[in-house]
């Protein structure tokens, strides 16, 4: 029996970060008829960091947030739990969608990683952070070029950060298809995305929030110049509402136009024996990702387990199921274990324990936008295609400053008041995006036809590098 399918033998097909007896009680759904101030829909990083600028800016202000579930068992409670300064999915994303602004954006995103930092020590909250940076790494000598090109490009904008060649890097992390990286060193590292989404539940709760879980928004209307949401027990009427929603693209069907909702895999190990951590050093924790087409990314856990994803895919019209029963079988996740073992065949005597996907808010931006409804009343902020554990919070900052009319100069940047490409709809949506999957899946093997395709893909507004 080959690695994959004996390393993936009885795993749990479940998020490892919410198989936790840390997760709190489940507070009750909304019932009855109420009023707010502010009503955030969601309860994900974007809601929940909503609430609490919200609340904390004006204490006098009623702040309500629903959930359709249970916080954090959405989006939130299912990505790698890499933490980064990016607000824009990384500094050659901002370069190519925004030029001009780079240095700002740059300031902004340090700016957000204090305040992100600052806010976990204020409320005590143990999100298991670690702070050892984040490595790029370059698979194979062809690679080197553009990770030069990266770790230049940091340098430039005043990133602590540091080139390694092959032994350097085996000095951080021991692969053998690991010939060089750029290591990011400060404001950047890991997080238990679970842990950090219960932390500020307790924190919002502490500050007087009213958060209901298992309220499910139904439909929201205007009457008598209120807005008026219908839950699934009952109705709020909002002055103000801000949808939290990211890649379920749930408050207005036009939002879906831009976004659509691809799924991402992670696999974790059981923790690692003292003498396998040996194996592999990694004694600095840093969150990695490579620079192959279709990239993996990777970090450690407060126990030693290794967190490996990265295999995309995509269902038709999918955005709005958490758990597709396609992702609850092996199949799916046996490319990304042998992505493991040739990245880590030293290891090949480890066992995968939980095996999951999420949904990612990919746009033709692959970064954060806003979008207005009941003329400005209503704002929609997300499309986080990665980093968004950090980027939420700045996203719902500036969410809030539109809803309330502030007159923040971030606002007046051309980030804020523009938006990504229309995406086509199903199902030429769901033909594109298993083409360029497949593409992706095979382009550093194959070649041939799939970077033509890649290369058209880009061309046409989708950045897949």
């Amino acid at each position: 029996m080959s690695f994959a399918k004996t390393a993936l033998n009885d795993v749990t097909f479940f998020p490892f970060w919410l198989d936790s007896d840390a997760a709190p009680e489940v507070t009750q759904q909304h019932i009855g008829h109420t009023s707010t101030d502010l009503l955030i829909i969601g309860g994900g990083f974007t809601g929940l960091w909503a609430t609490i600028q919200a609340k904390e800016a004006d204490p006098g202000r009623d702040v309500m947030l629903i959930e359709a579930g249970k916080v954090a068992y959405g989006a939130s409670g299912r990505p790698g739990g890499v933490v980064s300064t990016s607000i824009m999915h990384g500094l050659h994303n901002a370069a190519r969608l925004f030029p001009n602004d780079i240095a700002e954006l740059e300031r902004l995103g340090q700016e957000n990683m204090r305040g992100f930092l600052e806010t976990l020590e204020r409320h005590q909250i143990d999100a298991h952070n670690t702070w050892g940076g984040e490595l790029t790494v370059a698979i194979g000598d062809k690679a080197l070029p553009g990770l030069r090109d990266e770790y230049e490009l940091h340098r430039k904008y005043g990133h602590n950060v540091e080139l390694l060649d092959r032994d350097g890097v085996a000095a951080q992390v021991k692969s053998p298809i690991f010939s060089g990286a750029c290591w990011s060193k400060d404001l950047s590292g890991t997080v238990h995305p679970a842990r950090l989404a219960w932390g500020l539940k307790r924190a919002a709760l502490d500050i007087g929030v009213r958060l209901h879980e298992l309220t499910p928004m139904e439909n929201i209307t205007r009457e008598n110049g209120v807005l008026k949401v219908v839950t699934h027990d009952g109705t709020i009427k909002a002055r103000k509402i801000m949808l939290g929603t990211n890649a379920f693209a749930a408050g207005d069907k036009r939002i879906k136009k831009r976004v659509a909702g691809i799924r991402d895999r992670i696999i974790a190990t059981e923790p690692l024996t003292q003498e396998q951590l040996d194996r592999i050093g990694w004694t600095n924790r840093q969150g990695i990702y490579d620079t192959r087409t279709q990239l993996n990314y990777m970090r450690m856990t407060k126990d030693n387990r290794i967190t490996f994803g990265g295999r995309l895919t995509y269902y038709y019209d999918g955005t709005n199921n958490t758990d597709p029963a396609g992702e609850r079988v092996v199949d799916p996740y046996l490319r990304l274990a042998e992505a493991f073992n040739r990245t880590f065949p030293q290891l090949d005597d480890l066992r995968f324990t939980h095996a999951w996907s999420g949904p990612i808010a990919m746009t033709t931006r692959m970064a954060v936008h806003f979008q207005n409804y009941m003329d400005g009343d209503m704002v929609w902020v997300g499309g986080y295609s990665g980093f968004g554990i950090s980027t939420s919070r700045f996203g719902a900052r500036l969410a809030l400053a539109k809803l309330d009319g502030v007159d923040l100069p971030e606002l007046k940047m051309d980030f804020a008041n523009s938006m990504p490409n229309k995406i086509p709809p199903e199902p030429f949506r769901w033909i594109g995006s298993k083409i360029t999957l497949h593409a992706l899946d095979t382009a550093d093997e194959k070649g041939g036809w799939r970077h033509a395709w890649l290369r058209l893909v880009e061309a046409m507004g989708f950045p897949l590098s």
